[in-house]
């Protein structure tokens, strides 16, 4: 990138010494100069201030004017470099190169060490679910640098609104990601770009101008008739009916996978109403959820309470992992006959919908049930359901009972007979002339 202006600039500077000063380079690049020392003294009676260099034609002065020749070509150089390169030229960048520090930050190379050091943090700072999602947009990224600019990686200093742009539209259709979850990697993309605004690596943010909205996904919770069915059904297959029971169980508890994965015995507790709850904190947010037991939750974690796969792992239930349950759940769908797609998140969505609003629990108990720390966050989830709004409308509609009156309670009113007389045209308006007059 072509700066607008350059200039440099050879001045000797006071180092203490009285004799001799030091002399000093002045890169100025569109108005911001910065300074950096050659290393070398000379005597400022021997100094000629128009020519910026050694005056006489002493040995010392050639030796002195020629070193000064060369570092300015040097600077020349790594200008030019940078510009077949396309990089942002700055004052610094070139001090930094003349200096043997190249200056140039790599964008897989600090995406790598973002994720190395977010992978020591696991259970401390993030979860291992956070890192795989970064590591994930890390291999798209590298994959897209080699498609677009068949390099294996360049520098961060190119980051423009065109390599956001690209790397969109690449997630789009080479990878075949859908919009939400395009904008997903390119919000953990954003955050190493944020990182190299912060330390000055990057002159300005590229993402300004790009929107990372995310468009609403309507999930249409099951109905209390789909639940009953699945939970109902005699599956043959041990892998189905504890797949299919894990995921009842949290269409009554509200639990995420993660949360019903870690769960263990000593989260469920007895609650101030002497019943069962469970008390634990949420893997995603760390926020406290407490949640009463119903009936059917009780009867999940009695039949598990002596599962081998329980007994030593010291959970409640015994989960696959994410990728194999949602699998096994479409297989479930297929046999209950449900054409929505079932994936085990759906299951909070219908605790929140189908099992707490559709049954009168407030939306501020059920925020707390869920774990969620605005009311917002609960909205999301919770889709009023038309039997919901069915049983609210009920006591208006009794209130608003049209009555038909009997035929002969009807009043006649006798209205005295009225002659109309003919309506007189209005008169037309005058016409009038407008001249514009110019104050």
């Amino acid at each position: 990138m072509l700066e607008k202006s350059f200039g440099l600039l050879y001045f000797l500077k006071n180092s203490g010494n009285e004799s001799k000063k030091f002399i000093y380079l002045r890169i100025t690049v569109d108005g911001h100069p910065v300074e950096l020392s050659t290393k070398k003294q000379w005597w400022e009676n021997r100094w000629d201030k128009e020519k910026c260099r050694a005056s006489g034609v002493r040995e010392d002065a050639r030796d002195v004017n020629f070193f000064l020749d060369t570092l300015e070509n040097k600077v020349f150089k790594a200008r030019q470099k940078l510009i077949e390169e396309e990089e942002l030229i700055t004052a610094e960048i070139l001090r930094d190169m003349l200096a043997g520090r190249d200056g140039r930050k790599m964008i897989l190379e600090l995406f790598a060490q973002h994720n190395a050091d977010m992978e020591a943090l696991i259970d401390t700072d993030y979860a291992g679910g956070t890192h795989r999602c970064f590591q994930t947009t890390y291999e798209h990224a590298k994959s897209f640098i080699q498609w677009q600019y068949h390099a294996e990686d360049m520098s961060i200093r190119k980051l423009n609104h065109f390599f956001i742009d690209r790397f969109s539209f690449w997630l789009k259709t080479v990878r075949k990601c859908n919009h939400n979850t395009t904008m997903k990697y390119l919000a953990n993309f954003k955050k190493i770009v944020l990182i190299c605004v912060k330390n000055k690596w990057l002159a300005a943010d590229p993402f300004p101008d790009f929107e990372l909205t995310r468009k609403e996904v309507i999930r249409h919770p099951l109905t209390q008739w789909e639940l009953d069915k699945i939970a109902g059904k005699n599956f043959n297959n041990e892998r189905l009916r504890n797949v299919r029971d894990v995921f009842v169980f949290s269409c009554y508890t509200g639990l995420a996978y993660a949360d019903v994965a870690k769960l263990t015995r000593p989260e469920i507790i007895t609650g101030v109403d002497g019943e069962q709850w469970i008390v634990t904190e949420r893997q995603k947010t760390d926020t406290s959820c407490a949640i009463p037991l119903l009936p059917v939750a009780l009867q999940l974690l009695e039949r598990y309470a002596s599962h081998p796969k329980c007994m030593n792992q010291a959970k409640v239930l015994p989960i696959l992992s994410n990728q194999k349950m949602n699998a096994y759940l479409k297989e479930i769908a297929d046999l209950c006959d449900i054409t929505k797609v079932l994936t085990f998140h759906l299951a909070r969505h219908t605790f929140a919908t189908t099992v707490t609003l559709s049954n009168g629990v407030p939306i501020e108990t059920v925020a707390k049930m869920l774990g969620h720390t605005t009311l917002r966050q609960t909205q999301h989830y919770a889709k009023i359901l038309h039997g919901k709004i069915g049983m609210d409308m009920a006591p208006l509609r009794e209130k608003y009972v049209v009555t038909t009156p009997e035929p002969e309670s009807v009043l006649e009113l006798e209205c005295p007979e009225m002659t109309l007389e003919p309506v007189k045209p209005v008169a037309a308006l005058p016409k009038y002339n407008y001249v514009l007059v110019s104050s």
